[in-house]
């Protein structure tokens, strides 16, 4: 299967392919010239296309990394042959890099009050990961390394709030623990439509709606098919009400209905 073939199999609009076909540029790029090499930030639903298209591919050597483990925005990493995975995390000089922003104890500011003053020095969202505010007063960004002279020099602060700034290493990025919600159910059978309904406390005549109307993501790829199988592992997101995950598929309840163990991200 040749470029043209695999976009045009794996892409679904004018946008995916242009990214997908950035990402081959980068695929080759490490495999003819035998150097590293990256992609821009990926959004979860971005990770999936890029990891459907390298599968079909024939699952070359790379790696989705964001700083951090379970980072929600990364870079695919093309690995050359003489790199070790380990390497690449652990080298000081790689290609992520993350800044710690300081404010006063008392500024309360959100992931969009900061998002929004990193895209007003011009920056987009390519170049920008995960966006971490560990406790009251301080942030943490992680940015593509070519983005850090624009930080360290042009940003001042987010809101009325001045910042003062320095570089840190990955390692001491501070991620706060998930806030989960555990949830047992039984339904009659696992499927989309039902698991939406249980995951986020609907009837499932609403549940079905959002799923039509396209608001519905399985495993960060928009699914419109109601009557999909769900499993084990499977993460569930809705626009404007969250994500959840199937932790556990323990069987079959005494009256013939499919238990579940759901977690729902609070």
């Amino acid at each position: 299967m040749n470029k043209k073939e695999l976009l045009d199999r794996c892409a679904r609009d004018g946008e995916e392919r242009m990214l997908l076909a950035r990402v081959l540029d980068k695929l080759e790029l490490s495999q003819n010239r035998g150097v590293p090499a990256h992609t821009p930030f990926l959004s979860p639903a971005q990770q999936a296309s890029v990891s459907d298209l390298l599968n079909a591919w024939g699952r070359p050597r790379r790696l989705f990394w964001g700083g951090y483990p379970d980072s929600e925005r990364s870079v695919c990493l093309f690995l050359a042959d003489w790199q070790e995975e380990d390497g690449v995390l652990d080298d000081p000089e790689g290609p992520l890099s993350a800044i710690q922003a300081k404010f006063p104890g008392d500024a309360a500011l959100s992931h969009r009050d900061i998002l929004g003053s990193l895209m007003g020095l011009g920056l987009t969202r390519e170049v920008l990961g995960d966006i971490l505010l560990p406790q009251p007063g301080l942030c943490q960004v992680v940015a593509l390394r070519e983005a850090l002279p624009i930080l360290l020099s042009q940003w001042e602060g987010a809101g009325r709030y001045r910042a003062s700034l320095s570089e840190i290493p990955l390692s001491q990025l501070s991620p706060r623990p998930a806030q989960v919600k555990t949830i047992r159910d039984t339904v009659a059978t696992p499927r989309l439509d039902a698991v939406v309904a249980s995951g986020f406390s609907l009837s499932r005549s609403k549940a079905a709606a959002l799923i039509s109307s396209g608001r519905v993501a399985l495993n960060h790829r928009e699914c419109l098919k109601g009557d999909r199988q769900v499993g084990e592992g499977d993460v569930l997101t809705c626009r404007g009400l969250g994500k959840c995950v199937v932790k556990e598929v323990p069987g079959q309840s005494k009256k013939g209905r499919t238990m579940l163990v759901l977690e729902k991200y609070v």
